[in-house]
């Protein structure tokens, strides 16, 4: 077991509310009045989620729609969010393009927090939402003979990294850093699906999250998973990150309310939890810390 799922598993004992989904899941699920609130936090390191050097207003940018894309993958209204802040000397492009990323996804900046300290710089953002449909979806709910789904391609995030640190036009690294939250599609389909989640450390790997939490296999085509990059690299991109994808699950019989890409089945539960063209995948299946 890796550090991180170590230490994870380790938290389990410590969150034992209902409303932490066994911190098996994209966010907190917090009944309170009469609303439903989804609650989620993620933290971002320079030289590990972005570059050192990259323009602050990205930065921003991506760790707003990061949060707002866990979200989506619940089907929430965002309400709001908070913001730790380590002090860098570039707070103003961050700030121009946090105001951008609020103003894209219609929510508000409600507190936070600010630090000094060297090294490199860490930030935080904790991201509250509404429940647009209940129950919330979850990553538990897929089913045997569901079909598996994704809003869009894979692979964009990787290519766009590369044009970024080799200088190319800006339009070529955009989807690296600029990704997109899909929370009207998360909200459309939220009354349709059986298992939601968002892809932000590769499709593979998150599959493999969706299918153990859920207790079955998940059998994906590769000739069918749409690709933002050259088909040479399909193996690649099934285990890049930060594509902000939504992967869902629903039964066949279904017809989803938005064009969606079918990328496979679930199957009943085998050794491997993730199918790819039949056989299990070799090596890392994605993004691990």
């Amino acid at each position: 077991m890796g550090r991180e799922l170590a230490f994870i598993e380790a938290l389990r004992a410590l969150a034992s509310d209902p409303a932490a989904r066994g911190l098996t899941d994209d966010c907190a699920v917090l009944p309170f009045g009469s609303e439903t609130l989804v609650l989620t936090h993620d933290t971002m390191v320079a030289g590990v989620h972005f570059l050192p050097d990259q323009d602050p207003a990205d930065v921003a940018w991506k760790l707003v729609a990061t949060n707002m894309s866990d979200l989506a993958a619940k089907g929430a209204v965002p309400m709001g969010v908070l913001l730790s802040y380590q002090l860098n000397g570039a707070e103003p492009r961050f700030l121009v393009g946090l105001a951008e990323a609020l103003d894209e996804y219609g929510t508000r900046l409600l507190g936070g927090d600010t630090v000094s300290s060297d090294g490199p710089q860490v930030l935080g953002l904790t991201a509250i939402g509404r429940a647009s449909y209940l129950p919330v979806p979850g990553r538990n709910g897929a089913r045997v003979g569901d079909l598996v789904y994704i809003t869009g391609p894979v692979g964009g995030a990787m290519v766009g990294l590369e044009a970024l640190r080799l200088g190319l036009p800006e339009s070529q690294s955009l989807a690296y850093r600029r990704p997109q939250a899909h929370l009207g599609e998360g909200q459309a389909l939220a009354p349709f699906v059986t298992a939601m989640m968002d892809v932000s450390d590769g499709l593979l790997l998150d599959a493999s999250r969706l299918a153990r939490a859920s207790k079955v296999t998940i059998s994906l085509e590769s000739a069918a998973i749409p690709l933002a990059c050259p088909p040479e690299r399909r193996d690649e991109a099934l285990r890049w990150g930060d594509d902000y994808q939504l992967l869902l699950t629903a039964p066949p019989e279904l017809t989803l309310p938005l064009p969606m890409h079918r990328i496979g089945a679930v199957i009943k539960g085998q050794e491997a939890p993730v199918l790819v063209d039949g056989a299990p995948p070799l090596g890392s299946l994605g993004y691990q810390h």
